[in-house]
């Protein structure tokens, strides 16, 4: 291989920068050179594509989100899209091609794979919901965005006597709530791999006020309920105030963590590497601290499974 190509799609998240820096100083090394596609996959489907040298690289580790941007391109999702990206990749002298995001950019990838192109994916969402990895890009930075806010919070839940709903991300993972539900001492974590049932959590909730202590915190992933219904809930039911707070997309910038830094920097490196091996269809991902890869099509078609672990700390801590 003497060209490759990477690209950053689906939701942004801290660590796209280490990893897409990771690729280029490695593909440098390697006397490969390198183009960046601005946008994703719209980017891929325009031909828009920028070399990457040291420079274009330079200064950005520490910054949040990803400096080719993202976007998804509705035309990819075709067979004639997909056909049409694997000749523009031909035609600019593409011979493999990195993929960062999440399970949608992956199945982008293994849409390739199927095509015949080279693809090596990364593994890049906060949910934390990619099988073949313990972690994903994004993920750690986000939980400690997340934890911060929750101790700003229950320092006015505190002075208040109040109970916060706080809504993190994770339409169909709860771990971030999980997560950060054990690491700030939250009351409640509810996630969608549990069935919320509203009156024990007020039953539990009216002990506590009747045992002196007069604020809460409830976690709620956003895919597991609706953070106003259960915060009127709970006021109709114990009469407390109840407020809500709706994380968002704070979750998802800031300042990479040294993980997600070093897990970016090595994710990069990997990918190149794999390529260069003539590896191809495969995600790279962690386990135990060891980097390994993981079919793009098991990826795709897989589902990864709640950590057990975890859930048994947070129903030990009665969370």
């Amino acid at each position: 291989m003497k060209k490759i190509g990477i690209l950053t799609s689906g939701g942004d998240c801290s660590g796209m920068n280490a990893a897409i820096r990771g690729a280029v100083r490695t593909a440098l090394r390697l006397n490969l050179e390198i183009v960046g596609f601005r946008k994703g996959f719209l980017g891929l489907m325009k031909g828009d594509c920028i070399t990457l040298d040291s420079l274009a690289v330079s200064g950005t580790i520490h910054r949040g989100g990803t400096l080719l941007q993202s976007a998804r391109s509705p035309e990819f999702r075709t067979p004639e899209g997909q056909q049409k990206a694997l000749e523009i990749l031909k035609g600019l002298g593409i011979e493999g091609l990195i993929i960062a995001g999440g399970d949608g950019s992956l199945a982008g990838a293994l849409a390739l794979h199927h095509l015949g192109f080279p693809v090596v994916g990364i593994p890049a969402s906060i949910d934390n919901d990619i099988p073949g990895t313990d972690m994903a890009l994004g993920v750690d930075t986000a939980l400690n965005n997340i934890i911060y806010a929750i101790d700003c919070i229950k320092d006015t839940a505190s002075s208040h006597a109040r109970a916060f709903v706080i809504e993190v991300m994770g339409r169909n993972s709860g771990y971030l709530a999980s997560v950060s539900a054990i690491a700030t001492g939250a009351e409640f974590a509810l996630v969608p791999e549990r069935e919320i049932d509203l009156g024990e959590i007020c039953m539990r909730l009216r002990t506590r006020y009747e045992e002196g202590r007069d604020n809460s915190i409830i976690i709620l992933a956003e895919g597991a309920g609706s953070a106003q219904q259960i915060a009127d809930s709970i006021k109709d039911t114990i009469g407390f105030e109840t407020r809500v707070t709706v994380l968002g997309h704070y979750q998802r910038g800031g300042a990479p963590t040294v993980f997600d830094r070093l897990l970016g920097s090595r994710f990069g490196k990997k990918s190149v590497e794999l390529l260069m091996e003539g590896k191809r269809g495969i995600m790279v991902g962690i386990s135990c601290s060891v980097l390994g890869v993981y079919p793009l099509e098991l990826v795709v078609n897989g589902t990864k499974s709640p950590d057990g672990d975890l859930l048994h700390l947070a129903e030990a801590l009665g969370i």
